[in-house]
């Protein structure tokens, strides 16, 4: 099962901006950015797997250092707190694991 991008970060853009739509026309280039920015490594995990050029560990590792880094892209704008990106991020995860999990054959979200 190929994963789609595009759908992924779309999914994920609505479920941010469900938990920050008080700040939502403030954030939503950042929002639509990191977004696709997990969507892509999504893809590129799912890729690298496939060839067997990443095992489920490195692939885990991998979209855990996206996921920070996206936290922190988040996390610089003023006005957002940790707990309400924490909450976004969760959000926008949780839409998406299901689908990305069984698409990859393994946990990854």
């Amino acid at each position: 099962m190929s994963i789609d991008a595009g759908e992924l970060a779309e999914n994920m853009l609505g479920a941010m901006q469900g938990v920050l739509s008080e700040k939502w026309p403030e954030i939503k280039e950042y929002g639509e950015s990191e977004a696709k920015k997990l969507a892509q490594s999504v893809v590129m995990i799912e890729t690298l797997k496939a060839a067997n050029k990443i095992d489920e560990e490195e692939a885990v590792l991998h979209f855990s250092i996206q996921k920070n880094a996206s936290r922190t892209v988040l996390l610089a704008i003023e006005g957002l707190g940790v707990l309400a990106v924490e909450q976004a991020l969760n959000a926008a995860l949780d839409i998406i694991k299901d689908a990305v999990n069984t698409a990859l054959g393994f946990t990854l979200i």
